[in-house]
């Protein structure tokens, strides 16, 4: 699957790699290379346990290197009154009766719990580039969907703060 992403989220993505690199695996060689020290390995819970860290760095930077080469950049290109990218966006969900602000995210920074819904999700594939006011239907599979309304939308940007997810 080729992940969108927008030019900010490769370059945090390519920051996090050299930090993985230059930092974290330095710390990680010399935390086994410790933990060797202590003697017996099959008992050795601290080498068992550095080896283990060690091995996560070297997926992720695996992990994110794949994804850059996959990747497909995407920009913001909806109108000023349009939802797109990096946008807030309240919505109102009809079956629930409740209204909810989501900023509207590439899949790498998207984290429901905080409020970022990722542009490939069944709802922000469902309201982006809809207006003020539409009532969309948000298919989740063949059995279900459901409706909510846009209720507003406000424009911003790719914020510093916004995280990628880690996995």
């Amino acid at each position: 699957m080729r992940e969108q992403l927008t030019e900010h989220d490769v370059d945090k993505i390519k920051e996090e790699i050299e930090y993985r690199k230059l930092v974290v695996r330095k710390e990680a060689i010399e935390a086994v290379k410790e933990a060797r020290a202590h003697g017996d390995l099959s008992e050795n819970f601290e080498y068992h346990a550095a080896k283990k860290d060690k091995n996560r760095n070297e997926s992720r930077i695996r992990y994110l290197e794949r994804m850059l080469k996959t990747a497909r950049i995407v920009e913001d290109t909806s109108k000023e009154d349009e939802v797109g990218l990096n946008n807030m966006v309240e919505i109102y969900f009809e079956e629930d009766d409740e209204t909810d602000v989501f900023k509207l995210v590439t899949s790498i920074r998207g984290n429901s719990l905080d409020g970022k819904i990722s542009i490939e999700s069944p709802l922000g594939k469902a309201i982006l580039k809809k207006h003020v006011g539409d009532r969309v239907t948000v298919k989740v599979s063949d059995d279900y969907s459901y409706h909510v309304v846009i209720r507003s939308i406000r424009k911003t940007t790719d914020d510093e703060n916004d995280k990628i997810r880690s996995y």
